[in-house]
């Protein structure tokens, strides 16, 4: 059974920087799209970014230019670095598979932009 462990969240003042990494186990890691949702509070978990198996990306429009996804199968993780945060980017951050996410879905990591 697939696990995946999110880390790395925290308190951030406006324009900090974070870096979420998620563990994941099971072998088909590698050949799977992964992504990375958020949900804010009050709000619907929606995907963030994506990368697949190749390392094509994707964003959504409002963290292009400031988020960065990336993986690295020999460790099984994949990882978002977050820059120039904002409060907006307050949420719960989670990671997945994207073509058919698993449940239960991880615990997430925190992530609040607050001066």
């Amino acid at each position: 059974q697939v696990q995946l462990v999110e880390s790395g969240g925290g308190l951030v003042q406006p324009g900090g920087s974070l870096r979420l990494s998620c563990a994941a186990s099971g072998s088909i890691f590698k050949i799977k799209t992964m992504g990375w949702y958020r949900q804010a509070p009050g709000k619907q978990r929606t995907l963030v970014a994506s990368i697949t198996s190749n390392n094509i990306t994707f964003y959504v429009d409002s963290v292009k230019g400031r988020f960065t996804i990336s993986r690295d199968n020999t460790k099984q993780t994949v990882y978002l670095q977050m820059n120039s945060l904002k409060p907006e980017d307050t949420a719960d951050y989670y990671c997945n598979f994207v073509t058919r996410p698993i449940e239960p879905w991880g615990q997430g990591t925190q992530v609040t932009v607050s001066s």
